[in-house]
């Protein structure tokens, strides 16, 4: 499973220094002996994007951030926790029809919705499925939390690493452990165009 670093919304709470974040990922890519390119592909981000981080000429949404420090093997920054008992309630985000924070696959298209808040929980996007085939897909996706998935059009095939294949199509949904290794795949005449909640733990 790219992306504009989230401010706050909250009123009087200011939006993260995140100054340090480029030379962060970009002294971790070194010790790894890795290319933007190969960073990129392992984060799910183009090498465009992560340049332009890393140079601080853009600033990564959480779950840019989130992967990206994944990948590396490097601690969640902070700065993007924020304390439960901090008081601060009434926050607010939105996004317009159609101009969700656009992320391609090989396998997914993602539009990401409600991308300015740094510290929610629950990460929603819609995503249409382009894999066609379960082999298209390098190993099983995984990762902490859960998550829910409704299928807005289409037919597709949700693949499980402990259960059998389940077929839906639009107005289906489905909630289950990210941890579990999973992927989906259309299987009717359009790619599938579904809508999926993450919750991180």
């Amino acid at each position: 499973m790219e992306p504009v670093l989230p401010t706050d919304a909250a009123e009087g709470l200011e939006a993260p220094d995140t100054s340090n974040l480029g030379k962060m990922f970009y002294d971790a890519r070194k010790k790894k002996g890795w290319t933007l390119e190969e960073t990129g592909k392992a984060a799910g981000i183009g090498r465009s994007t992560l340049s332009k981080i890393e140079n601080d000429q853009t600033k990564p949404s959480f779950d840019v951030v989130r992967r990206l420090t994944k990948v590396l093997g490097l601690e969640t920054p902070q700065l993007f926790v924020q304390s439960s008992q901090s008081g601060i309630s009434g926050r607010r985000d939105y996004t317009l029809d159609g101009m969700g924070e656009r992320q391609e696959t090989p396998t997914y298209g993602h539009e990401l919705l409600c991308t300015e808040l740094s510290s929610k929980r629950m990460l929603p996007y819609i995503s249409t499925i382009k894999a066609r085939d379960i082999s298209e897909f390098e190993t099983w996706i995984r990762h902490g939390g859960e998550e829910f998935m409704y299928v807005i059009s289409g037919e597709l095939t949700l693949f499980t690493e402990h259960y059998r294949p389940l077929e839906m199509k639009a107005g289906d949904s489905v909630y289950y452990d990210a941890g579990m290794g999973h992927g989906c795949v259309s299987t009717g005449k359009e790619d599938a165009k579904v809508l999926w909640v993450s919750l991180e733990f």
